[in-house]
C-alpha cells in the first residue's frame, strides 16, 4: 500500500511538472522577428523569463512597447542563464551570433531555437550540431514558411503520389528590400553585413528555398549547387547582394531558388512539379493543383488551418521539449537544416567563385 501511495505521488508530481509553463529566455533583440514574441508574450504554456540584450536602450524601448517589466532585461546570455534559469533560449540577434547562443546554452542543457537560417556558414553549423548532440539538446530553426498550412497540404499530395515523382521545385522568396520595407536600423545594420549575416538576399531569402527543398526531397543531399548574385541597388546595399538565383540539382530533380530584395511586392510561394501534376502554393489557405491526364483541369484546393502547437514556433518548441512532438524530418529539425546549410554554404561559395559546387 505504501509503495502504491509513493507511485501515485510521483505520478502526480510528474504531471504537475509537465503542466508547468516552459521557461523561455530571449537571446538578442536586434532581429525584427523578435516582435513575434513581443507582440504576444503571454502564450499559453510559455513563460518569458528574460531578454539578454547588450544594448540596454534598445531592450528598454522594446520592453516598454510590449508592456513587459524592465526587470526581464539582462546584459548578457550568461547572466540570463544564471539568474533566470530558462529551459530554452530563442535567438533574435545576428545569424553570426547563433553559434555563441548554442555555446552558452547547450552545456547547461538548455534547448535552443534560432531564427532562420541555422548558421552564418557551414563551419558554424557543424560546431552547433556537435554541441547540440553532445549535450542532448534540441536545436531548432524557425522559418515563417514552417507555419504555412499549404506546405503540409502540398507534402501530403506528394507523399500520396498524386503528382508523381518530383521533378522540379521553384521557390520565390523576398520583398522590395530591407530598407524599402522599413526594417529597424539595428536590424538593417547587421542584415546587410557580409560577416554578421553571411551575405544579403542569398542568405536572407535563399535559406527558405534550401530548407523547403530539403524537406520536400525528404532530406536527400543534392549533387551540386550553382548560384549567381547581383547587386541592383549598390547605393543601398554596397556590401552585399540584393539578388540571388540558386540551382540545386538532384539525381532526378532540380530546385530553383529565386531570392530577392527586388520584388515589387512581398512573396513566399513555390511551384512544385511532379511527373504527372503540379502544385502552386503560398501562405494563403488555397493552392492550385493539377494532376492526372495531360488535359486535366487545374483545381483550386482549400486548405485547413494548422492547429496548435503546429501553427506557432514557440508553442511548437514547448511541445518538442515536452516530448509531445518528434521534430525529426520537419522543416525545423537539425538534420534537415544541416543539409539546407550545405546548400546555402555551397551557394555562397558558388556565387563568389563563379563555378558549380559539387557534393559527390
Amino acid at each position: 500500500m505504501k509503495r502504491l501511495l509513493v507511485f501515485i505521488l510521483l505520478a502526480f508530481l510528474g504531471k504537475s511538472l509537465f503542466a508547468q509553463n516552459l521557461r523561455i529566455g530571449i537571446a538578442g533583440m536586434s532581429h525584427d522577428h523578435v516582435f513575434q514574441i513581443l507582440n504576444n508574450a503571454h502564450r499559453p504554456g510559455i513563460e518569458i523569463v528574460g531578454f539578454a540584450e547588450p544594448d540596454k536602450e534598445l531592450a528598454m524601448k522594446y520592453l516598454k512597447r510590449a508592456n513587459l517589466p524592465e526587470s526581464l532585461w539582462y546584459a548578457s546570455i550568461d547572466e540570463m542563464i544564471a539568474r533566470a534559469k530558462p529551459t530554452a533560449v530563442c535567438a533574435f540577434g545576428s545569424v553570426f551570433d547563433h553559434l555563441e547562443v548554442v555555446q552558452k546554452a547547450a552545456p547547461a542543457g538548455i534547448h535552443v531555437m534560432v531564427e532562420k537560417p541555422l548558421a552564418v556558414n557551414m563551419e558554424h553549423a557543424l560546431k552547433m550540431e556537435e554541441l547540440a548532440k553532445k549535450n542532448g539538446i534540441h536545436l531548432l530553426t524557425n522559418y515563417e514558411t514552417t507555419w504555412y498550412a499549404s506546405d503540409y497540404a502540398a507534402m501530403d499530395i506528394i507523399e500520396k503520389g498524386e503528382i508523381g515523382e518530383l521533378r522540379k521545385i521553384v521557390v520565390h522568396d523576398g520583398h522590395a528590400g530591407p530598407r524599402e520595407i522599413g526594417v529597424t536600423d539595428k536590424f538593417f545594420e547587421w542584415l546587410t553585413d557580409p560577416v554578421l549575416n553571411g551575405g544579403g538576399a542569398i542568405i536572407d531569402f535563399g535559406c527558405y528555398g534550401a530548407d523547403l527543398s530539403t524537406w520536400l526531397m525528404q532530406g536527400e543531399e543534392p549533387l551540386s549547387v550553382t548560384a549567381t548574385t547581383q547587386t541592383f541597388k549598390p547605393e543601398i546595399y554596397p556590401k552585399v547582394d540584393d539578388e540571388a538565383n540558386i540551382i540545386v540539382t538532384y539525381p532526378s530533380a532540380v530546385t530553383i531558388i529565386q531570392a530577392s530584395w527586388n520584388w515589387p511586392f512581398d512573396r513566399k510561394d513555390m511551384e512544385i512539379y511532379g511527373k504527372s501534376g503540379y502544385i502552386f502554393s503560398d501562405k494563403t489557405l488555397q493552392m492550385k493543383v493539377r494532376k492526372g491526364e495531360r488535359n486535366a483541369k487545374e483545381n483550386l484546393v482549400t486548405i485547413d488551418t494548422l492547429s496548435s502547437p503546429n501553427n506557432d514556433p514557440f508553442s511548437y518548441l514547448a511541445a518538442v521539449i515536452r516530448g509531445e512532438i518528434n521534430p525529426a524530418g520537419s522543416p525545423s529539425s537539425l538534420e534537415i537544416n544541416m543539409t539546407a546549410m550545405k546548400i546555402l554554404d555551397a551557394a555562397v561559395k558558388s556565387s563568389k567563385e563563379g563555378k558549380t559546387i559539387y557534393f559527390k
